[in-house]
């Protein structure tokens, strides 16, 4: 029984589940089209293994899964699987159309997990673990084990475990840290100690896959590598459950950059990195926080006098890396009024945006009507009107037109039109301030009983004219869904942000309808 991957004993495997791990992030659901392009951009900078999904999860997650699985052309494409026969059976239909397919399974370790969730006895795991492994192996011959909260396993149960998945066909075993919970010295012991123990351990690459609960999401990555691990699960921009997983881009430039304490390599491109930062940023509409390692806007910025002097003198006094080796290019201004169609598609191109022939009119429309209201236009803008051509490109519910009265004098009031399933609305209303007059005014014109979470309002760049990015957050029901709206007029960003929001939760409940239909 031999691995997929023949690595060298520095070769690091790279297993992306920014859809699969990532998209479970709260809010953070993508379209078929949005999967589609952010597996593209992963395949084609090198990502080892990408896990598009959880087949059995939906009709949705199938197609998504089956269709990427279609496209890839180089990379591995992993369907998750439970420890369940129509599970796996699901996954390997999912996938059986790539280049490469793995089918991964997984089944909770821990105690906690076996008496509250499984509610099964240690040697019942393991017999499930035999025939569900035995099955996959059956179906695909890349399979991968997962030991489901491994660093809260009891070492002697875990090595049982782990030598029966192997056993069975398992060619990488996973031990992740699912909750968050352990800390570099220990996920390194874990890992040495089971690789050291079970006996058939040199047949399968050991994986980690770790969570951000601590803080030590990296650290512990990096520490499950130096174990003997040789796969690295992880994300773009370290979306993912609760606080997420390591980030993808942080792995790799870690060990690019401390080659001499990390003896290792990827096969990453990493000058995509900011380019894949961006698109899945845009495709879940979860801004990048501004001191964000690696692709955030400030990680080579700097403001202090004393860190200015030493980068004009030696740009390596105060920066590890070069802004280039991510893929950020240091020119910002490049566009204005007169900039041309084929400008502006090569500028889209270089940030890393991709759009249909339709989209990119619409936002070339879009940046015309900028540049005329703004004196400069910079890249932040430009993608901040293709987050916004991505976002509602399929709304129900579009903003026509809005104006409001405030001042000291109120009460605020707000009057917009909309545009609803080809219909035009207008509505007037009263509000505690302007925006609370938008919201009251969308309340009367779309009824709902969402409750606003968050509504929180950044400048896209610098001065007064700057646009306005506002992110709104809507809870109804289990159901929370982020979106973002952009303009410079900071109450129409407000507006576009939450009917983002509104058609986003319509669409959902649509698809959740079909799936209940569909399991009926």
């Amino acid at each position: 029984m031999t691995s997929t991957f023949e690595t060298k004993k520095d070769r690091v495997v790279i297993f992306d589940t920014t859809l699969r791990d990532g998209e479970q992030c709260p809010g953070a659901t993508m379209t078929l089209d949005e999967k589609l392009a952010v597996a593209e951009l992963l395949d084609a900078m090198g990502v080892d293994v990408i896990e598009a999904g959880f087949p059995i999860a939906s009709n949705g997650d199938f197609e998504a899964v089956s269709e990427i699985a279609r496209r890839a052309q180089r990379a591995t494409i992993a369907g998750l699987a439970r420890a369940i026969p129509a599970d796996i059976a699901r996954a390997g239909e999912a996938v059986r159309h790539a280049r490469q397919g793995r089918i991964h399974t997984f089944v909770s370790t821990s105690p906690i997990h076996l008496a509250h969730q499984m509610r099964k006895t240690e040697d019942e795991v393991v017999e499930i673990i035999l025939k569900t492994v035995a099955q996959a192996r059956d179906l695909v011959s890349d399979v991968e084990w997962s030991a489901m909260d491994a660093t809260r396993t009891p070492i002697d149960y875990l090595c049982r475990c782990v030598e029966a998945a192997i056993k069975a066909g398992a060619t990488t075993i996973n031990l992740p840290d699912t909750v968050g919970y352990a800390t570099p010295g220990e996920y390194r012991a874990m890992f040495e100690a089971v690789r050291e123990r079970v006996p058939n351990a040199d047949k399968a690459i050991f994986s980690v896959h770790c969570h951000n609960d601590l803080g030590l999401a990296i650290a512990n990555t990096l520490a499950g590598i130096e174990g003997g691990a040789r796969q690295v699960e992880c994300t773009i921009n370290g979306i993912g459950e609760r606080a997420g997983n390591a980030a993808l881009e942080e792995v790799v430039m870690a060990i690019r950059t401390r080659s001499d304490v990390l003896p290792y390599e990827t096969g990453i491109e990493s000058t995509m990195l900011t380019r894949a930062s961006k698109l899945v940023s845009h495709a879940t509409n979860f801004p990048v926080q501004f001191n964000k390692a690696i692709v955030g806007r400030n990680a080579f910025a700097h403001e202090s006098g004393i860190h200015q002097d030493g980068m004009l003198k030696h740009a390596e006094t105060y920066e590890i890396m070069t802004p280039a080796s991510v893929g950020v290019t240091k020119t910002n201004l490049v566009m204005g009024k007169h900039s041309g169609r084929a400008a502006f598609r090569s500028k889209l191109e270089e940030l890393g945006l991709k759009l249909s022939d339709n989209q990119l009119q619409d936002v070339f429309e879009r940046f015309k009507a900028l540049a005329d209201r703004k004196k400069h236009v910079y890249d932040e803008d430009i993608e901040a009107l293709v987050d916004e051509n991505l976002a509602t490109a399929h709304d129900r519910i579009r903003l026509v037109s809005l104006s409001v009265i405030a001042g000291t004098r109120g009460p605020q009031r707000a009057t917009m039109k909309v545009a609803l399933d080809g219909k035009t609305l207008t509505q007037e209303a009263d509000g505690n301030g302007p925006v609370d007059a938008v919201f009251n005014a969308i309340q009367a014109l779309v009824p709902h009983e969402a409750q606003l979470e968050l509504y929180q309002v950044h400048a896209v760049t610098a001065g007064t004219d700057a646009q306005a990015e506002v992110s709104v957050r809507l809870k109804a029901g289990e159901r929370s869904i982020t979106a973002r709206g952009a303009d410079p007029d900071t109450l129409v960003a407000s507006a576009k942000a939450y009917l983002s929001a509104l058609n986003k939760l319509a669409a959902s409940a649509v698809r959740i309808h079909a799936q209940h239909a569909a399991a009926e």
